[in-house]
């Protein structure tokens, strides 16, 4: 495995409803679902993605598909599913300035995409929207990105971590982790998001998140001193002190 040189500042960004809308994909392929084969069918398919989201520990859009064909192989409509997922226009999902944040951060640090997913379609979201070549290539798939910041270290070392995520409870977890070494940034997008502002306000997040913003957009704003400052010292960390 290649490793890159260290460098000083390294920008970690999710992919599904942080640099783009995933829940528009979700309700997209619904209507297609129902459109083919009915509501019925429709639901079965949901309730197989989930049952291998239990399993697997990630969505798993094309794993649900091979065990949805079972008593259709022969409805035509089924070939035509899984290029309507391999084909599906995820530049158009894109937030706004979503690309344009990507560079803004490319002139402050390395933009590093640290995602979770299958190994065939998430690569291909990632790829057909646009954002591969936004950060030249620098994508990171894993089961559990929470879990994997030992070989995202070694991959990509650097003194300091930026992460840009949906979901505040896996930003604590990494925060938990790497302590001071790491400014969380939460991102206001998505269904996860609205899970956790729809939360009582007495919700433990611990720590909470370092700085949050409302739009990926609004990373426009923020220079490389935002980021750095607004990591406490002092955060307890096990891994803090690794290289």
């Amino acid at each position: 495995m290649l490793t890159q040189g260290r460098g000083d500042v390294v920008f970690l960004l999710d992919v599904d409803n942080t640099l783009l809308d995933n829940d528009r994909f979700v309700a997209d392929l619904g209507a297609r679902l129902e459109q083919a084969f009915g509501v019925d069918q429709r639901d079965r398919y949901w309730a197989i993605l989930a049952a291998q989201r239990e399993e697997l520990s990630y969505v798993d859009y094309l794993g649900a598909l091979e065990k949805f064909r079972i008593g259709l192989d022969d409805d035509p409509e089924l070939l035509q599913m899984s290029s309507f997922m391999l084909e599906y226009p995820f530049a158009d999902r894109l937030y706004p300035d979503a690309l344009v944040a990507i560079a803004h951060l490319g002139a402050m640090g390395l933009p590093v995409v640290l995602s979770d997913g299958d190994v065939v379609f998430q690569p291909r979201k990632i790829q057909r929207s646009g954002i591969w070549n936004a950060v030249q290539g620098r994508v990171l798939i894993y089961v559990h990105k929470e879990r994997a910041l030992d070989a995202m270290r070694r991959r990509y070392p650097a003194r300091h971590y930026v992460m840009v995520d949906d979901k505040v409870q896996l930003l604590a977890a990494m925060k938990r982790v790497l302590g001071q070494m790491l400014t969380t940034v939460f991102v206001h997008q998505g269904h996860y998001a609205a899970q956790s502002a729809a939360q009582p306000a007495n919700t433990m997040i611990d720590p909470p998140p370092d700085l949050e913003i409302e739009r990926i957009a609004d990373l426009l704003d923020h220079e490389l001193s935002d980021f750095l400052s607004a990591a406490p010292l002092g955060v307890a960390a096990t891994n803090q002190e690794r290289t």
